[in-house]
């Protein structure tokens, strides 16, 4: 018998504005303890200098955390010129130093053309990405030699905006696929301009569903939860668990659908669900609308003959209460 989790089964989504200086993880944990939750996870790390959208999964959220990490991100970020460091951000060691040369709108714009749409990157030395099981960043410190040109991979940027710009430093808003370096971005932009930069502000606005309009700070939670008796209050923030699925299309289950959904069995859609002829689906959403209850009830595959394959099914203790209440 698996060992019990300890903590509460709270489900859903909330979107903390990351403070600069602290990790993902420890934003993570912190949410964790904050809701007193049995199950927290991420939907992909920041970098501790960034700050900006990092969406936590609690409980049967985090069955789509990897669907998140793998949506496009939206950062803005000021790339400072004149330099390279080791870590190719604020942080990091000088490297060298080259002079900037005089920067117009046209030379910068002509210069950012390159980068939009597909592109080869070489993602920084000092990353997570591993090598024979080491991580980059740890072979970095360690000194040890490593062709991180091997690791190039290709990413789109989708969009790449000039925001502003001064005699040694730019400020671009960036849109991109999921292992999207901004750091490498920064770099080869510099490159490209005749001389050398890194990050110096990067703050993320966005991540698939999730933008900045729908931040809390951590000290505006920890502030809710000392003024709070229970967790009634904090819950109110957390968002649906189906607000990370908006591009995939919903199906509303019967009751005895649901029900025959708990046990993993497959689901044969009625005449007013599916009309013979419509096209099978990879993944739609599974939903119950029964009186109050909006209840997200899973992942399934649809066929074209209108049977739905479950694929993921979440637990939904308010499903068991109703079946119970109306056995």
């Amino acid at each position: 018998m698996g060992r019990r989790r300890k903590g509460r089964d709270i489900s859903g989504i909330i979107v903390i504005d990351k403070p600069s200086g602290m990790t993902s993880n420890g934003v993570l944990q912190q949410v964790k303890r904050l809701y007193g939750a049995a199950k927290a996870g991420h939907t992909g790390a920041l970098d501790p200098i960034a700050t900006g959208v990092l969406p936590i999964c609690l409980g049967e959220a985090t069955k789509f955390s990897q669907r998140l990490l793998e949506s496009d991100k939206r950062y803005i970020t000021k790339v400072q010129l004149g330099e390279s460091r080791d870590t190719a951000d604020i942080e990091g060691e000088i490297l060298d130093r080259a002079d900037v040369p005089d920067l117009t709108q046209d030379k910068i714009e002509s210069a950012l053309t390159q980068f939009r749409g597909e592109i080869t990157q070489v993602p920084p030395m000092y990353s997570a990405l591993k090598h024979q099981g080491k991580k980059l960043y740890e072979l970095a410190r360690a000194g040890e030699d490593f062709d991180i040109q091997s690791k190039a991979r290709q990413v789109s940027i989708l969009k790449l905006e000039l925001l502003d710009f001064g005699d040694d430093w730019l400020e671009l808003d960036v849109t991109c696929t999921k292992g999207t370096y901004i750091r490498s971005l920064a770099e080869d932009v510099a490159k490209a301009l005749g001389t050398l930069g890194f990050v110096a502000v990067l703050r993320r606005l966005g991540a698939g569903p999730y933008h900045a309009d729908m931040m809390h700070e951590l000290e505006q939670l920890v502030e809710i939860k000392d003024k709070s008796e229970d967790f009634s209050n904090l819950d109110q923030l957390l968002m649906p668990t189906q607000t990370a699925l908006p591009d995939v299309p919903l199906v509303e289950l019967t009751l005895k659908q649901a029900h025959d959904l708990q046990f993993g069995r497959a689901i044969e859609l009625n005449s007013q669900q599916f009309k013979a002829g419509e096209p099978a689906i990879a993944q739609v959403q599974l939903r119950l609308r029964y009186a109050q209850w909006d209840l997200l009830l899973g992942i399934g595959e649809l066929s074209a003959q209108g049977v739905i394959a479950p694929k993921r099914l979440l637990k939904v203790p308010q499903l068991d209460e109703l079946l119970k209440e109306l056995a």
